[in-house]
C-alpha cells in the first residue's frame, strides 16, 4: 500500500481525475446555463418617458434610431470584390511558398556544409588512423 501511494502513476491518475471532474463540472455549468432566460437589454441613454394624455399605447423609451455606419451584414456577390480577395489570397500564398521554399534550401544548404566541413574531415581521419594500425 505504501508503495502505491509513493508511486508517481497514482499520482498523475489522481490529478487527471481531478481535471476531468472541473471540465465536466464547467461544461455542465455552460449547459444548464444556456437554457436560463436573459434578462431584457436596459437602454442607458433612453429619456425619460412622456405621457401622452390622448394616447392609449404603453410608454416605451425612445430608442436610437440613427442610420447604421458601414455596410450593412450580407453576403457579398459581387464578382469584382471575389477576383479581387482570390488575387489577394493567392499572392499571399505565393509568398508562403517562396519563404518555405528558402527555408527548405536554406536548411539544405547548411546541411551539405555541416557534412563537407565537420562530418567528411572526421571519416577522412578515422579512416586514416584505421589503415595505420591495420598495416
Amino acid at each position: 500500500m505504501r508503495n502505491l501511494i509513493r508511486s508517481p502513476l497514482t499520482w498523475m491518475v489522481a490529478v487527471e481525475l481531478v481535471v476531468v471532474g472541473a471540465l465536466v463540472a464547467v461544461a455542465w455549468n455552460v449547459v444548464a446555463s444556456a437554457n436560463r432566460p436573459t434578462a431584457a437589454p436596459v437602454v442607458a441613454d433612453a429619456p425619460p418617458p412622456t405621457a401622452d394624455p390622448g394616447s392609449d399605447l404603453p410608454l416605451l423609451p425612445q430608442l436610437n434610431t440613427s442610420p447604421p455606419r458601414g455596410p450593412l451584414p450580407a453576403l457579398a456577390v459581387d464578382p469584382r470584390f471575389w477576383r479581387g480577395r482570390l488575387r489577394q489570397l493567392n499572392s499571399d500564398q505565393l509568398y508562403v511558398e517562396r519563404l518555405e521554399w528558402q527555408i527548405v534550401h536554406s536548411a539544405e544548404a547548411a546541411v551539405d556544409q555541416y557534412v563537407e566541413t565537420v562530418v567528411l574531415p572526421a571519416v577522412r581521419r578515422a579512416e586514416g588512423a584505421g589503415a595505420a594500425v591495420v598495416l
